[in-house]
């Protein structure tokens, strides 16, 4: 599938896949989507100094590399897991301007490392940073009580509807610990049915710029 590097309007790039129409991040700005949905209304909302994640779409790794930059900042150790059934090359990795846009070379090697280490094995990116990379479909995640967030970026439902449904929910829904927290940038009524139909508790909240909602959901 051909795979276009673009350009968002907060000056962060995405990946575009013309033949299906999608981004991997939202045109109107990734970094800003990306701090917005997980960081803002997921990552800040614990308190503990340890905290397990799972991101559904790894990706371009931006959502890890934000986790990591806010994690420095509140000295808080992350077990980050993800999942993502068709890697982005190293070479197209490498084009992405995150470390440029956030301002903060030091994570130059840090943004390597997450895309250089291998896959299916615990890697130790800093002290503090822990991320384990699996190359699978959604539907093959089986945890059970794991993870006390967990970032779901897949791809719009207009594009991938059986990523959204209640058999989804639930696997996302078992794989979380009691009370644990998942949130996501889409915010469709049959999304929300979905969630609520897998045992979560769900609340709308404003999403990020160019989106009006987003989704919240509670174990």
């Amino acid at each position: 599938m051909q795979r276009e590097i673009k350009l968002t309007s907060d000056g962060s790039t995405t990946i575009y896949l013309p033949e299906i129409n999608e981004s991997y991040h939202s045109k109107h700005g990734a970094i800003q989507e990306a701090n917005h949905v997980f960081i803002k209304n997921g990552f800040n909302v614990f308190d503990q100094c340890s905290i397990s994640i799972l991101e559904i779409g790894f990706g371009t790794g931006l959502n890890a590399l934000v986790t990591f930059l806010e994690a420095e900042k509140n000295s808080k150790i992350i077990n980050y897991t993800g999942v993502e059934a068709f890697p982005v090359d190293y070479d197209e990795a490498l084009q992405m301007n995150y470390v440029s846009q956030l301002n903060a070379p030091k994570l130059d090697l840090v943004f390597k490392k997450i895309h250089q280490c291998s896959w299916e094995v615990p890697n130790e990116i800093a002290t503090n940073f822990f991320l384990t990379k699996q190359k699978k479909k959604f539907e093959e995640i089986e945890e059970y009580e794991k993870y006390d967030l967990i970032y779901f970026d897949a791809f719009a439902f207009s594009v991938q509807p059986e990523l959204w449904s209640e058999f989804i929910f639930k696997k996302m829904y078992n794989a979380l610990k009691q009370n644990g927290i998942l949130v996501t940038y889409a915010c469709r009524t049959s999304i929300k049915n979905a969630m609520l139909s897998s045992g979560f508790s769900v609340e709308k909240m404003p999403g990020a710029p160019g989106k009006r909602e987003m989704l919240r959901a509670f174990k």
